[in-house]
């Protein structure tokens, strides 16, 4: 994909695998839109891309679980060619004592919020001849856990929803892939960085990732790329 003049929004940019995502796409010169729900982190976030590169950075205050949000956060920012769906948030406890309230924010949140995300990009990346959309999914999609059933349910619900979304839309120019990371560095799940988990995946490994299938040929499509640490501790 060529990236000259390309605008790119990336959901859950101010932390962890999105920043690093937008940090990468401001270096390669895009224009990057990132969402979030702390305006104060927005602004900060938005300060430091903005010396990171020739491309630039734009902060847009959004809940994606909120359809009239992100329908007035992509009605402002207009022209699309990528979206990267990176917000999402991990409860973990036993069915029993999770919460409906919980289960529904981590489903509406992991799911629903990648749905609106792609009804309001796709017919704009149509309008401009097709697009990109990658959605950061989790090996979490593929091994189920203890503990781990909400968030197990909502990244296997969006494995099905990315690789039935690619089908629809291929034709129109619009590729779609989802990458699956392994453990990986960052406050992610109330964990915390730190040098003892150096072993784990860092942000900008999956950045990494999604620069590598934006640079793929038209007629090439990694529809879906599971990376992970490559020497966790020995069990």
């Amino acid at each position: 994909m060529d990236l000259t003049g390309k605008n790119a929004i990336v959901t859950g940019g101010t932390k962890g695998i999105g920043r690093a995502i937008a940090q990468a796409l401001v270096r390669a010169g895009l224009k990057v839109a990132i969402t979030a729900r702390n305006e104060n982190e927005i602004a900060n976030t938005v300060s430091e891309l903005n010396f990171a590169g020739p491309g630039f950075a734009t902060g847009h205050l959004c809940d994606v679980r909120d359809y009239d949000q992100v329908k007035s956060v992509f009605a402002e920012i207009g022209g699309v060619d990528i979206l990267v769906n990176n917000a999402g948030i991990g409860l973990f406890a036993r069915v029993d004592s999770m919460s409906p309230e919980e289960f529904r924010a981590v489903l509406e949140t992991n799911v629903f919020g990648v749905f609106y995300c792609c009804h309001e990009a796709i017919p704009l990346m149509k309008q401009r001849g097709g697009g990109y959309i990658i959605n950061i999914s989790s090996l979490a999609g593929a091994n189920a856990h203890a503990e781990m059933a909400a968030y197990n349910a909502s990244k296997f619900g969006l494995n099905g929803f990315s690789e039935a979304l690619m089908q629809e839309v291929r034709h129109d120019g619009i590729k779609v892939s989802y990458i699956m990371p392994g453990s990986v560095n960052t406050e992610f799940g109330g964990d915390e960085p730190s040098d003892a988990k150096s072993w784990q995946l860092q942000p900008a490994d999956v950045a990494h990732v999604v620069m590598d299938l934006l640079s793929y040929p038209d007629r090439a499509l990694p529809s879906r790329v599971e990376i992970r640490p490559s020497r966790p501790p020995k069990r």
